[in-house]
């Protein structure tokens, strides 16, 4: 479990890096835009971001 855990993580990582090495104006521009949201609009995309990830992870097994 700690091997997946770990795995997992590094996967997030390497994701979550994509977008700023492949255009980094895009993603400054979508992280602005983000800063200027509500806690609420924010804690919706989180939530969808979340179930998301779930239904993948249900779908995977």
């Amino acid at each position: 479990m700690k091997t997946s855990l770990l795995a997992a993580l590094a996967l997030m990582l390497v994701l979550e890096g994509v977008l700023p090495f492949l255009a980094p104006t895009l993603w400054r521009e979508t992280f602005r835009k983000m800063t200027e949201m509500s806690d609420g609009q924010l804690r919706f995309v989180g939530l969808t971001s979340m179930l998301g990830g779930l239904l993948l992870l249900y779908l995977m097994n």
